[in-house]
């Protein structure tokens, strides 16, 4: 277990924690929108496709538990082995994020997208492991990011095998 420090609230490394995560999310939603009513409209779809309007929401809620779960995880940092795994893990898992959504939206590749995914599926849960060590909290606050990823995994899955 990774010894406690301060409970007190820093508002600035919070705002940047946040600003990181969403701006990851609003770059990758700049590719996807526009492919909303194009690409995306002329796939075939499961029957538990969500409306569109589901997504920008769900995402939003996922992001800030993200980036509290960062600053949780950041108020512990140093320089030694397990917090610079941490930290590589959670990086890794945000380039996985972004890149889903520029794999699938951006580049029309529903199978590369479905392995992307499959990745960062993988990477939350080393996240959830990593965080968990510095923070309870920290780790738990993932696990709806991991069970929308799940969804979401099922739904390129659907959408691949209705499409090939």
């Amino acid at each position: 277990m990774i010894p406690a420090v301060s409970r007190k609230f820093q508002f600035f490394p919070f705002l940047i924690s946040l600003l990181i995560t969403l701006a990851i999310g609003f770059v990758a939603s700049v590719v996807t929108r526009p492919e909303i009513a194009g690409w995306y409209s002329t796939l075939k779809k499961p029957v538990f496709n969500p409306p569109p309007q589901v997504f920008p929401l769900v995402w939003s809620v996922i992001y800030v538990m993200i980036a509290t779960s960062a600053y949780l995880v950041w108020k512990h940092r140093s320089r030694k082995p397990a917090y610079i795994i941490a930290r590589s893990v959670y990086i890794t898992q945000l380039a996985l994020n972004f890149s889903w959504s520029i794999v699938f939206f951006g580049l029309h590749q529903i199978l590369l997208a479905l392995i992307v995914i499959g990745l960062l599926w993988i990477s939350i849960l080393f996240n959830i492991n990593w965080f968990s060590k510095y923070n309870k909290v920290a780790g738990y606050l993932l696990w709806p990011y991991l069970l929308w990823v799940t969804f979401a995994g099922v739904l390129n899955l659907a959408i691949y095998l209705l499409n090939k």
